[in-house]
């Protein structure tokens, strides 16, 4: 209970770095009701509410995972859940030295008067829930936007409408005294190549910061989670990895400011392999004035997935799996991420 304490009485400025703690990244376990039934249709799991309480109870459960992982990103189903000896998970991850977070928007939803592009809704009500969710043990929270690379979008409407909420949110969380992680996350859908992707990533990142100074939110006591500037998924000129490092450090020096602590990339349907060593190349460019860290999904859990759906009353061999994907996601955080031979041959 000691380190628990501890984690709790972390101020925000220093939850936001203890969150991109050196050689440590973010585990997002925050999938919607949807994401989540997809994913256990995949490996033949019916999405029920104990089978997604047993699922996250074996990664949050995982031997050693507190070497590689700093926080957690809880969905609203998920804080309010105990492990199978009545302890809510909150108190379970903070008693670790991990500290909880929450997803707080309520999806993106089709923006009116922009065709194809999306708005993410959640700030009625959010005052409230925010003060709920600090009584259930959160100390930090996220809020995600999408953009669409296409010929026309994404439109300065969209652009503007996200950031306004990204920043309204962000305020909210600090004054409710936790630390916001903001996600702009453009898509990468589409045949572009990795200089659009660039372009866009900027626009978005341009504005976004920009509302956040408008709306006094203060930068030291954020994160921003955002995109690797990759080619489009259907490109036929898919950039290298050091060429991925190159315009996303490019494009992160051009539009974030350095009073922000850390920058935690989302894999965005990566594969773990790819998403891995794009970030260890990342990482492999020095001298930043940010942390570079993460906060993988998919890319940490799709092993573990596979495994806990072999025998999910035996949790070990997935623990196995999402301890190493979680180990060798953290030396890419550091640049020195050398791909075990279990990961070398495991599927994408």
């Amino acid at each position: 209970m000691a380190v628990a304490m501890q984690v709790s009485a972390l101020d925000p400025r220093s939850t936001a770095q203890a969150l991109v703690a050196p050689g440590k990244g973010i585990l997002a376990a925050d999938e919607s009701f949807p994401t989540i039934e997809k994913r256990f249709e995949s490996v033949g799991l019916e999405s029920t509410e104990d089978n997604r309480r047993s699922y996250r109870e074996m990664l949050f459960r995982t031997p050693e995972m507190e070497s590689s992982i700093s926080g957690v990103i809880l969905f609203d189903e998920t804080i309010r859940q105990s492990g199978s000896d009545g302890v809510p998970f909150p108190e379970l991850l903070a008693a670790r030295g991990i500290i909880p977070g929450i997803k707080v928007d309520k999806g993106a939803k089709a923006l009116a008067g922009a065709a194809g592009e999306k708005c993410t809704e959640g700030l009625d009500g959010l005052r409230e829930r925010l003060a709920e969710y600090r009584e259930l043990g959160a100390r930090f929270t996220k809020w995600r936007a999408v953009f669409a690379i296409g010929p026309e979008t994404p439109s300065e409407t969209c652009i503007h409408v996200n950031a306004v909420e990204l920043a309204r949110f962000a305020a909210l969380s600090q004054e409710a005294g936790l630390v916001p992680i903001i996600e702009p996350e453009v898509l990468m859908d589409g045949a572009h190549g990795i200089e659009r992707s660039a372009e866009v990533t900027g626009r978005v990142l341009q504005a976004v910061f920009e509302e956040l100074y408008l709306q006094r939110v203060q930068l030291e006591d954020l994160l921003l989670k955002t995109n690797m500037v990759v080619s489009g998924y259907d490109s036929p000129d898919q950039a290298t990895p050091d060429e991925t490092a190159y315009w996303t450090i490019r494009c992160l020096k051009r539009h974030v400011p350095v009073a922000v602590p850390g920058v935690v990339f989302l894999s965005g349907g990566q594969s773990e392999q790819t998403a891995t060593v794009n970030l260890d190349a990342i990482n492999r460019h020095g001298g930043q004035p940010w942390e570079l860290s993460f906060s993988f999904g998919r890319a940490l859990q799709s092993s573990a997935l596979r495994a806990w759906a072999d025998d999910p009353t035996d949790p070990e061999a997935a623990q196995r799996a999402f301890g190493r994907r979680a180990a060798e996601t953290a030396a890419a955080r550091t640049g020195t991420y050398a791909p075990s031979e279990a990961t070398a041959g495991a599927p994408a």
